[in-house]
């Protein structure tokens, strides 16, 4: 039997029941459309559940860009197990905190350290970082202000943004910053909050004479005055007593002064300061 074109086409036959409801044949052979309910299910018979769709894939970046994951605090290092041997501080992943006065050899120190290391390793250097300022820079040479203050602050906030982000992708990394010791809540705690536990603080601190030198050096608002230089050696003197480790790179060049640092932080990471 031919059914008029357009009209619905009728549900299966079931045995044992009787003609389909909603399915007229003369409805069919008139070619008028009529709405077809579903036929009910048949006794004992449960409908399947409605097919589900399978979770649409993740997008794919075809960018080319990495995902950075989300930066966090540093945790602090923990004692190796008695077992293990002790930590290689040339593989090891770290945060490095060096700390001294102007002259000390800080930068050149931290670049040469993080240039020899057999990881990936960065170097962040909080005066290159507060010197992103162009236009409204406030050098603490023409006297010491709020605004001066402010942009030390940020370009701290900034630092510690960074290392966060290098140390959550497998990078470690050194700062350098001249911190002073009777200031503890904006220099070494500041670090502290804006890296985390994990940072390990060194001090270089070789004599007045050596700084004085090295500053003599120096060219542009990165040289001071020998007073200002002698000023901040003074304070820094208050870091013996402290408990951090300290070296006194008078009598060492950069290599050999990377070399001691290494041997310094082997012993840190094995016995973190407290600090």
């Amino acid at each position: 039997m031919q059914h008029a074109v357009g009209s619905p086409l009728p549900p299966p036959h079931q045995p044992g029941h009787g003609p389909a409801v909603g399915w007229s044949p003369a409805a069919q052979h008139q070619g008028q459309h009529h709405p077809v309910p579903p036929p009910p299910p048949a006794p004992g018979f449960s409908a399947p559940p409605p097919a589900q769709m399978p979770p649409a894939p993740p997008p794919v970046d075809t960018t080319g860009h990495v995902t950075l994951p989300p930066g966090g605090p540093v945790p602090a290092p923990g004692p190796p197990p008695p077992a293990a041997t002790a930590p290689d501080p040339l593989t090891t992943t770290m945060a490095v905190l060096l700390i001294g006065p102007a002259g000390a050899g800080k930068t050149s120190v931290a670049k040469y350290w993080a240039d020899h290391r057999r990881v990936p390793t960065a170097h962040i250097s909080l005066d290159d970082v507060r010197e992103w300022v162009r236009s409204g820079f406030a050098d603490p040479q023409s006297g010491w202000n709020d605004n001066s203050e402010a942009q030390y602050r940020l370009a701290r906030r900034t630092c510690g943004f960074a290392a966060r982000n290098f140390l959550a992708n497998g990078i470690s990394c050194i700062l350098d910053d001249a911190v002073f010791p009777d200031r503890p809540v904006v220099g070494l705690g500041g670090w502290k909050r804006h890296v985390g536990p994990g940072l390990l603080p060194v001090v270089l601190l070789p004599g007045l004479e050596i700084v004085l030198e090295r500053n003599a050096e120096r060219s542009g608002n990165r040289r001071l005055s020998d007073e200002e230089v002698a000023r901040i050696h003074g304070r820094m003197a208050g870091w013996y007593g402290s408990g951090l480790p300290i070296i006194d790179n008078s009598q060492l060049d950069v290599p050999g002064t990377a070399r001691v640092l290494d041997e310094v932080l082997a012993r840190a990471i094995a016995s973190p300061p407290k600090w």
